[in-house]
Order: C-alpha cells, then sequence, then structure tokens
C-alpha cells in the first residue's frame, strides 16, 4: 500500500479525488488537512468530514488549517462548486469532530512518525498551497518523512481563475512559489497534474447513473451529474481526482520536466505557473537564477483513469 496525505478544499471534485483515496485498497490515507479556497474554511472541513463517511472512513483524522492566503484576501468558487462547496446537494453531514491538531501541525506529526519508520508518504495537495509553504518553511524536517508531492494546480498553456492563472495557484501564488523553492531546496520529488491534462478524465452520465449500492457510490453519482450541470456536458471530469488516479497508476500520466517559477506581479498574468520551455542553454544562462524543476503533466490517459475512478467508488 501506498501511504498518501491529501490536502484539500473540498469542493466537487476534491470530493472526487476522496471518495478515491479514502477507498482505494492500495493506499494507505494516513490523514487530510484542510485550506481554505474553493469555499471558506468551515465548509471545507464539513465538507471534508462528509465525504470521508459517506466513503466509510471515519478513521481517517482530518485537520483544519489556514483559513486565509498568506497575503491577499481569500476568493472562492462558489460559483462552480454551489454555496456549501458540495453542490448544495443537502447530503446527510458528519458529526463527527477534527482533530485537535492545526493541519500544519498534524502534517508534521505524521510525516515525522513516517520518517521514523521509513514508509515515506506521498502527499497530494488539491488546494491553494498555503499549507504546504507554511510546512516546509516551519519545519523543514518534516521533508524526510515525504517520498514525492503530486499537487493539482497550474498549467503549461491555459488558466481558469483567469486568462492566465489556475485557481489553486491564483488563490495563493506567494504559498506556491514558496512551496516549489522549498520542495527544491530539500530535494522533493515534485509533480504538478494541471489544467492541461485536468479536464480530460470524464466519467459520463450513464456511468455515473450506473453506481449504486453503496453511500460511496451513491455521492459519487451525485458529483459527477453536478460536474455535467455546471459544464453543461453529458458527463463530468473528476477533475482533482485524476491527480489521486496518477499516484495509483503512474504509467497513465505523461509528464517532462520543465523548471518552473510563479508569477508574483503580472497585472493581468498574477498566478501563473510559467512552464520553461527553453533549452538548456538558455534556462542555464537565466538572469534569475534556477527555478525548481518538476515534472509536468502533458497528457493523460484519460478512459483509464476514468475507469479506475469508477471501479474504486463503487
Amino acid at each position: 500500500m501506498k501511504p498518501v496525505i491529501l490536502d484539500v478544499d473540498t469542493g466537487l471534485d476534491d470530493a472526487c479525488a476522496l471518495l478515491l483515496a479514502a477507498r482505494h485498497p492500495e493506499l494507505d490515507l494516513k490523514a487530510v488537512t484542510c485550506v481554505g479556497g474553493n469555499v471558506g474554511i468551515d465548509d471545507v472541513v464539513r465538507n471534508t468530514l462528509t465525504v470521508l463517511d459517506a466513503a466509510g472512513r471515519p478513521d481517517v483524522p482530518v485537520a483544519r488549517g489556514a483559513a486565509v492566503p498568506l497575503i491577499q484576501p481569500v476568493r472562492s468558487a462558489r460559483h462552480v462548486h454551489g454555496e456549501d462547496g458540495l453542490g448544495d446537494l443537502d447530503w446527510p453531514r458528519s458529526t463527527r469532530s477534527t482533530d485537535p491538531r492545526h493541519a500544519v501541525e498534524l502534517l508534521r506529526d505524521v510525516l515525522r512518525d513516517a520518517a521514523a519508520t521509513g514508509e515515506l508518504i506521498t502527499l497530494i495537495p488539491l488546494a491553494p498551497l498555503t499549507n504546504i509553504a507554511l510546512l516546509l518553511r516551519t519545519y523543514p524536517e518534516a521533508a524526510r518523512g515525504l517520498r514525492e508531492i503530486v499537487f493539482m494546480g497550474g498549467a503549461a498553456g491555459i488558466g481558469n481563475a483567469t486568462a492566465a492563472a489556475e485557481f489553486n495557484i491564483w488563490t495563493d501564488p506567494e504559498a506556491a512559489a514558496i512551496a516549489l523553492t522549498a520542495a527544491k531546496d530539500l530535494g522533493i520529488p515534485v509533480t504538478m497534474y494541471g489544467l492541461d491534462v485536468f479536464y480530460d478524465v470524464v466519467v459520463t452520465l450513464d456511468q455515473a447513473r450506473a453506481l449504486s449500492g453503496s453511500p460511496s457510490a451513491e455521492l459519487a453519482c451525485k458529483l459527477i451529474e453536478k460536474r455535467s450541470e455546471r459544464y453543461q456536458s453529458d458527463g463530468g471530469s473528476i477533475g482533482d481526482g485524476g491527480a489521486v488516479c496518477a499516484v495509483i497508476d503512474p504509467s497513465g500520466l505523461t509528464t517532462l520536466e520543465y523548471p518552473v517559477r510563479i508569477e508574483l506581479s503580472g497585472s493581468w498574468s498574477r498566478g501563473r505557473t510559467i512552464v520553461d520551455t527553453r533549452g538548456a542553454s538558455d534556462v542555464a544562462n537565466d538572469p534569475q537564477g534556477p527555478a525548481a524543476t518538476i515534472r509536468v503533466a502533458t497528457a493523460v490517459d484519460g478512459k483509464r483513469y476514468a475507469e479506475l475512478w469508477l471501479a474504486t467508488v463503487s
């Protein structure tokens, strides 16, 4: 089993990812940490606990983390995820409590244990990288418990929050810049699962409506219906769920290594992930110095990952 931690701002696509991570037999979901993003932190925590209950995993510790970005005002995406962040489904709500630790402290403790046992963890951030930046700068020794970071965010060529920037990075670009720099300094391998592949893992409405027999399957169906409704299509992307698929089945994802920077000051491009595709000589002579070199997802086997998700949540 692969030990993993998810860091989430649970909206509809984070919920798709949580169901997969909680139920797949090859993943050992150690913890889930929450950060403000798609909706406010209170709704994120409530949604996360609710999805884990539907997945039959009340044993997974959940911790509340950063409520706002490091510098800029908080923004949300309720127009995409509904007022409550979970599509306003009126799904039965969890009654359990969160872990008493702050998310950064829970991350620190689980990663320290992993370093002590040698059972290294894959961290899967699916949200603004505020918690991750705070963790790696406050407790850099926690990196010894990490195998890798696979994050959903950014893009080589397109945006969604703006024409230039993907939502998770745009929401807290300073945190993204800090997290990538810290990962470079600490030697943590990083994979960016961005918008270039985000929309390519699609579950049709017929496939979703064939899911039944458990709360997990029924919630999965509702999530795809809401995603379909949002994009006025005959199906819905599992979004963040694809990043979890990439951890379970890396051979379904094509990646290339590129230096990546975060634009922090552009009037129209703030929050853009600048993926440097120049030749090695130009990169080496960049006057800004070396950037973090990470694996950037460029293509995905959408059908394969959709089938993986369907088989697991059902």
